[in-house]
């Protein structure tokens, strides 16, 4: 564990390197960033990241960040939640709410319980109707590294007041170092996404994965190849981990994403010349505001455990 900087508001921030076979990762306490993805000789990093906080606390808040209590769009800053209708704050083309505003996990500095050389255990306690959102929530995030090269996460929640919940590793990826993803290919197993309005929105429609967003066997991608902030349909309902996409780099560089999740979301950094690809495994968007969406409802005492693994290989 390494010093890593200072907040604006003059807290300390913690950074924790994490090795196993031929990975090794680093992991800051702000955020529980997942700040650095390295992979034997391998020259470059394969996630987009900064060595400065103050980066993290401005224009990358949402790179490698854990996002929760909510991670995406709310519409207009609301959501029903039994028979009340709860607010959130509006930042957001001026009506939405994004990665739960200023209320985010992504904003605030972790709590390190225990760290060994292959994995690391953050925890967060969020009060009740911070942001808009119920309940006494606690949130822990597990590392774990594992040889020749899995990375795994696991989140786990518990609240003590119904509440609303889909938190997610928002990290990006550019597996070749380059200027921008140009060159990869992504393979996505989902037969349907979820196509969105102007402000980014789900629009309420489940689409089957064709022509453009048919990634089911992998294909190139490249800027405005399709305009990419969307998510793959992966299930209704939370699943035992399994493998749903594989991104592949030109230098034959590969990550494999397993998840218990039932979506993807896929951004293509579009705010940022297209520098890497923003994979997301959560449950579907903005889904209290959309009949026929997989609920994010969690319930006073319940437990949701949410398990993101990436493997990472050279290919012949």
């Amino acid at each position: 564990m390494a010093y890593f900087g200072t907040t604006t508001t003059g807290e300390a921030v913690e950074k924790i390197t994490l090795t196993a076979g031929d990975l090794s990762v680093a992991i800051l306490t702000w955020g529980a960033v997942l700040q650095s993805v390295r992979l034997g000789q391998i020259p470059h990093d394969l996630t987009l990241g900064s060595n400065t906080l103050a980066d993290y606390e401005g224009p990358l808040r949402y790179h490698g960040s854990i996002i929760a209590p909510v991670v995406n769009r709310l519409t207009r800053a609301a959501a029903p939640l039994h028979d009340k209708t709860l607010n959130f704050q509006v930042n957001f083309n001026g009506q939405h709410c994004l990665h739960s505003g200023d209320a985010g996990t992504h904003l605030k500095v972790w709590h390190l319980i225990h760290a060994t050389e292959t994995e690391c255990l953050l925890a967060l306690t969020l009060p009740h109707n911070e942001g808009g959102f119920p309940g006494n929530r606690r949130i822990t995030a597990l590392f774990q590294l594992a040889a020749p090269a899995t990375l795994r996460l696991t989140i786990t929640t518990t609240t003590d007041a119904d509440t609303l919940l889909n938190a997610t590793n928002h990290s990006y990826w550019n597996l070749d170092g380059t200027a921008d993803f140009t060159g990869h290919s992504l393979q996505i197993k989902a037969d349907h996404y979820l196509p969105a309005t102007a402000d980014f929105i789900p629009t309420g429609e489940i689409r089957p994965a064709t022509e453009l967003f048919d990634f089911r066997n992998a294909k190139p991608v490249a800027p405005h190849t399709p305009d990419l902030d969307n998510c793959f349909c992966l299930s209704t309902t939370q699943h035992p981990l399994r493998d749903v996409l594989t991104l592949t780099g030109q230098s034959n560089l590969e990550m494999t994403v397993a998840t218990t999740e039932p979506g993807i979301q896929i951004y293509d950094c579009r705010h940022d010349a297209y520098k890497g690809l923003a994979i997301e495994a959560q449950g579907w968007p903005d889904a209290p505001n959309k009949p026929g969406f997989p609920p994010i409802t969690l319930a006073k005492g319940e437990t949701l455990t949410q398990i993101t693994e990436w493997r990472f290989k050279a290919v012949a």
